[in-house]
């Protein structure tokens, strides 16, 4: 039976995808404006601010910056986060049930209370270096999704394969390593994906953890902004757009988006 959709709704529908969609044209557009400040609708066409971008050293540095602290961020929150999800699924009947609601912790508190926290507890009194901390921060803020994105793919694994192999006689970290993370991998890079996006992007904990010498590119966005207003910031918000898109293509390319929905 062939269901149809009622005209309304294909039109409430069209209107939340036109709200979604049209800020990002509206930073494309201003993106090659060619004004000395950002404007829309665009006012000739140039991509000298897309250039520019590659000219200011200051930019460089902090994009190198940020990929490496999202990177190693996402990292040590998976190292910490599998496991994790691992342990309260697998022992979910012996654990507290409130202890899975530790791990939603960092979503829950303001980002702005926890940065400052962390500057006062690990840069200040800890006195570690600020690439470190900036690393345990990012870390730190992208764990509940690790934890609720691989316990997700871990609840509707069947735990008695592994069983099995541990009774057929693999070690239980052999057996973890070849039999359950293969099983979860979709769960593991939808996570990485979705961790690795946001630690990019974090302003709140990068403004309090950023130092001399060391600091990220939404940060060095809005220090740009604050001394200029030209088009060159609306092409650094396009690049990162890409990024998103770049790695969700390469996702699609090499798995496939359906692959994640496992």
């Amino acid at each position: 039976m062939r269901t149809t959709l009622h005209p309304a709704l294909i039109v409430i529908a069209s209107i939340i995808f036109i709200i979604l969609i049209a800020p990002l044209f509206i930073i494309l557009g201003a993106a090659v404006s060619d004004t000395n400040y950002l404007t829309f609708p665009p006012q000739g066409f140039t991509m000298r601010w897309f250039t520019n971008i590659f000219e200011i050293s200051a930019f460089r540095t902090t994009a190198i910056t940020s990929l490496q602290i999202a990177f190693f961020g996402t990292f040590l929150a998976l190292l910490i986060g599998i496991p994790a999800a691992y342990a309260l699924n697998r022992f979910r009947i012996r654990l507290p049930s409130w202890l899975s609601n530790v791990f939603v912790l960092p979503i829950l508190v303001p980002e702005i209370v926890l940065g400052f926290s962390l500057m006062k507890s690990v840069t200040i009194n800890l006195g570690l270096p600020v690439f470190a901390t900036l690393m345990l921060g990012h870390a730190l803020l992208v764990l509940p999704y690790a934890v609720r994105v691989v316990g997700a793919s871990l609840a509707s694994f069947d735990f008695s394969i592994e069983e099995a192999a541990i009774s057929l006689g693999c070690p239980p970290l052999k057996t973890f390593l070849t039999v359950v993370l293969p099983n979860i991998s979709a769960g593991v890079i939808a996570a990485f994906i979705l961790a690795f996006i946001t630690s990019i992007n974090d302003v709140s904990i990068s403004l309090f953890l950023t130092g001399p010498g060391i600091s990220t590119l939404p940060i060095q966005i809005l220090a740009h902004m604050e001394q200029f207003f030209d088009p060159t910031i609306a092409s650094v918000s396009v690049l990162l757009m890409l990024l998103t898109v770049g790695v969700m293509a390469i996702v699609e390319a090499t798995l496939g988006l359906t692959f994640l929905t496992k």
